[in-house]
């Protein structure tokens, strides 16, 4: 089996909220969990953000592409670069983008060639995407074992998390062995919410050594992946993973991807409740050890992060 059918065999997590609410609650939140440890990302069903109005977002997206981004793009230097001598400048990304901040002040008002109908459709898009960002911290923040609201309250910092989306196009290139649409990354900040293409692909993560292809979204799916910073908050128990964009030949992908991440003065550390023991003298966790040596070691660290603090 050649590496590439092992990356497309690769079945991503699937969380469909509709069955948080029954049976399968606990199979659903152990998966939550298992794709937040194991993978940084995963699939989002049934969330609530209404489907319609998804589309019309990336309708509207579109249009304004092609009416003001697309010939542009073409006409730039890395565009030119590569097409007419068959190579680019490092540090050159086959993508053309723009970045609306909805929280804690917008600035949709400041780009003036998006019409009215999808500055209204997005603000409406982000509203429903910010609850169920705000769902899925309280959702990890239960599988870690911490109060439900703890990550929002960390990025919360004097006004609010922020929050901001990043409206790319990928556009179709000539020469994709030279260049990447999006070069190798992980997110600097919290949760990202993806709203992308459901026909051209490109989206690829790094798991297990080697590349993992995102499908398209069909049905409405909504793609997420967690950031450096969910990443400190959980000291190191959910992952921020190396992902980029791959150029290609058949078709311009479309990425609408919203960030809800820390304010900018938010100060970040590791949840308390989730480092382990340290500054404790080793005499005090051998007799700590004598009389719980075959219980669960979860209630012995707990314990010595007490001592510890006396010490």
């Amino acid at each position: 089996m050649s590496e590439q059918d092992k990356r497309l065999m690769m079945e991503i997590p699937v969380i469909d909220f509709n069955e948080l609410n029954g049976d399968k609650r606990s199979e659903t939140m152990a998966l939550l969990h298992h794709a937040c440890e194991k993978w940084g990302f995963f699939q989002v069903v049934n969330h609530g953000v209404d489907g319609e109005l998804m589309e019309k977002v990336k309708g509207l997206f579109n249009i304004h592409y092609d009416k003001c981004m697309k010939g542009s793009f073409y006409e730039s230097e890395t565009a030119k670069r590569l097409m007419e001598s068959g190579g680019v400048t490092s540090g050159a990304d086959w993508e053309t983008t723009f970045f609306i901040c909805h929280r804690p002040t917008s600035n949709i008002d400041e780009f003036t060639a998006l019409s009215k109908e999808f500055c209204e459709a997005m603000d409406e898009y982000i509203k429903q995407v910010i609850k169920l960002a705000e769902k899925l911290s309280e959702l990890m923040c239960e599988n870690l074992g911490l109060e439900k609201s703890y990550l929002m309250s960390a990025f919360s910092g004097s006004a609010g998390p922020s929050v901001g989306t990043k409206l790319a196009k990928y556009p179709q290139c000539p020469q994709p062995e030279f260049v990447r649409g999006l070069r190798e990354h992980t997110d600097a900040g919290g949760i990202i919410l993806l709203l992308q293409d459901d026909q051209v692909p490109g989206l690829e993560f790094f798991k297990d050594e080697q590349w993992v292809q995102i499908p398209p979204s069909k049905n409405n799916t909504l793609f997420v992946n967690t950031g450096d910073q969910v990443e400190v908050l959980s000291n190191g128990r959910y992952k921020s993973t190396l992902h980029r964009v791959m150029a290609g030949k058949d078709g311009s992908r479309l990425s609408i991807a919203t960030f809800y991440n820390p304010a900018g003065d938010a100060i970040i550390s590791p949840a308390p409740k989730l480092l382990y023991p340290n500054h404790y003298c080793f005499q005090d966790y051998l007799k700590l050890y004598a009389t719980t040596k075959f219980a669960d070691k979860g209630p012995r660290f707990e314990s010595m992060k007490k001592i510890a603090k006396v010490v």
